[in-house]
């Protein structure tokens, strides 16, 4: 008989892992991205090109893992994941030119698949089952402080050490810190009882397929939104009539917005149905779009906390309605599918809607992106949990 699993000490090693993992990856060029493109002498959209790079090959590997995981638990995919992008640092630290720029985000988009939020959640599906909601809340509660804590570490080190050595450092911490806690404190998986039918071959009802497609585009169309006005969110707020300091201080609020959204809804979770949650956090995004045809910094402040909270509860969605809705078998490589158009959005959202941004007024802008996130709630009202 397997031991029971300790769902904090599980939710906080994998929250700080999941902070690790993301701020020395995924908020990396924002920190890196300008001096890189000095000392390469390259054009910066060139630079940050094999970022998105990167998140379309997480696209193309996440389903395989999601597959991998379901076979073998998420432990060994996450401890992977670590050397992986421990590697790709390594080479983005050595490279002279372009090349090797690419061949670095490259290694480290693959690692991105096997070690960030879906894999965690994954894993988590795997060690508890139908009983893992709370758990990853708690891990996206966690690491929601991934972009403050490592925008800040990495803008005082990279003075001192150069990009370069901030690279070596943060492949470093992912060898001497991250490797050996989730090393020691992730338990294995419980050895799965041998199939004749690999779960990847099980057919899926008419109605879950359409549950599946339903939420993809749900999780797709809202991505996209979010990471077109990630690149621009300072010119948006500035464009509305803010000053720059008002509209540094607009931006700032957002990862606290988030980590308010994944406060209440782990405080509410028990006494909520998930879908109910799902749906009003979507609607929140659009809300505060409302808010600001009133216009002014107040206004401002409360569109930037309803879209925090938005998005923060979203991503806690991404792992807790397919486990909801679609049980703990199987449950890593559907992750894995649903990644797909969400990393493809990602990579595509910013040069897609760079055109728009230029050619339209900040608040159409924002009201677009309002009406956008609207039709996206509405891909999730068809969806009805399963009974018991």
């Amino acid at each position: 008989m397997s031991r029971p699993v300790p769902r904090f000490r599980l939710g906080a090693v994998l929250g700080v892992n999941q902070t690790l993992s993301w701020g020395m990856t995924f908020y990396l060029p924002a920190i890196i991205g300008e001096p890189v493109a000095a000392a390469l002498r390259q054009p910066g959209y060139a630079v940050l090109g094999a970022f998105s790079w990167a998140l379309l090959v997480a696209g193309l590997c996440a389903p395989r893992v999601g597959a991998w995981i379901d076979r073998h638990g998420g432990r060994g995919a996450l401890l992977g994941s670590i050397l992986v992008m421990a590697a790709g640092q390594g080479v983005l630290a050595a490279a002279p030119g372009l090349a090797l720029w690419f061949a670095g985000w490259t290694i480290i988009g693959v690692g991105m698949a096997m070690g960030l939020y879906d894999a965690a959640f994954a894993t988590v599906g795997g060690l508890l089952g139908k009983e893992a909601g709370q758990t990853i809340t708690g891990i996206t509660l966690v690491a929601g402080f991934a972009s403050t804590v490592f925008w800040t570490l990495g803008a005082a080190l990279i003075g001192p050490l150069g990009w370069r050595g901030l690279l070596c450092a943060y492949a470093g911490l992912m060898l001497l810190v991250n490797l050996p806690m989730v090393w020691l404190l992730v338990p294995p998986a419980p050895p799965r009882p041998r199939q004749d039918t690999p779960v990847a071959a099980t057919p899926r009802s008419a109605e879950d397929t359409r549950a599946v497609l339903l939420l993809a585009a749900f999780f797709a169309l809202r991505w996209f939104i979010t990471s077109a006005i990630a690149v621009q969110v300072l010119p948006l707020f500035t464009g509305i009539g803010l000053s720059t300091a008002q509209a540094v201080t607009v931006a700032a609020l957002i990862g606290p917005g988030q980590v308010a959204g994944r406060i209440l809804d782990w405080s509410v979770g028990p006494r909520v149905n998930l879908l109910a949650r799902a749906r009003l956090a979507a609607l929140l995004f659009p809300l505060g779009v409302l808010l600001l045809l009133h216009g002014g910094f107040g206004a401002a402040v409360g569109f930037a906390v309803l879209y925090g909270m938005s998005n923060g509860i979203m991503t806690i969605n991404r792992g807790t309605l397919p486990l909801a809705l679609f049980g703990p078998q199987g449950y890593a490589r559907l992750l894995g599918w649903l990644a797909v158009p969400v990393l493809v959005a990602q990579a595509t959202a910013p040069t897609v809607t760079a055109p728009l941004v230029a050619a339209f007024p900040a608040l159409a802008v924002f009201l677009l992106c309002g009406a956008a996130a609207a039709v996206a709630l509405l891909f999730l009202l068809p969806l009805r949990l399963p009974a018991g």
